[in-house]
């Protein structure tokens, strides 16, 4: 402290030992500078995990693919047959079509387009079951995977993991061992 300082609190303050004032002070300031000090020293352990990846690398997930596939395989070759016979039929008709009569070409084109829009609905049904179906073996696998980040966060004393980043050092990149973490609780 400056001798000025010592000088104006003698003067304002009447005290003749600032010395012994600002040791009473100092401690206190201290304590109070103490935690933001270990706080700011502490490193936060941050975890990333590539749920993308965990969806596509992990047992379970190849596992509730190929039982979904199998599922859906006897479905998808009903629509590839429906297809070849619809492409068969149009074939047919642009070939004959030059010599039919204008109300068979008509009834013809009618019947091709009935079912070209047979075959649409037919796939978008089997599309919006399959994504369904998909998307709920898979919300059953995250909620796998939710329980074991948790499990490693608390055993490795996390204090955040992200699920969605733009860019992640492979350094906090936790992925690896969620997946390994679920291939163990088949």
């Amino acid at each position: 402290m400056s001798q000025f300082t010592k000088a104006l609190l003698v003067t304002v303050l009447g005290l003749s030992s600032v010395t012994s004032v600002f040791a009473q002070i100092k401690p206190a300031e201290e304590k109070k500078a103490a935690p933001a000090a270990t706080e700011a020293t502490t490193a936060i352990k941050i975890g990333f995990v590539n749920t993308e990846k965990l969806l596509r690398e992990s047992s379970p997930a190849k596992a509730a693919e190929a039982k979904i596939e199998e599922e859906f395989k006897k479905r998808d070759a009903d629509l590839q047959k429906l297809a070849g016979d619809l492409r068969a039929k149009y074939e047919k008709f642009d070939k004959n079509a030059p010599v039919m009569s204008d109300s068979d070409r008509a009834k013809a084109q009618r019947e091709l387009t009935d079912l070209d829009t047979d075959l649409q609905r037919k796939r978008r049904e089997f599309q919006e079951d399959f994504n369904r179906r998909r998307n709920d073996a898979f919300a059953t696998i995250v909620e796998k995977a939710n329980l074991a980040i948790k499990d490693i966060a608390e055993k490795e004393d996390y204090d955040l993991i992200l699920q969605d980043a733009v860019t992640v050092s492979p350094r906090v990149d936790i992925t690896d061992r969620v997946i390994k973490a679920l291939d163990a609780k088949k």
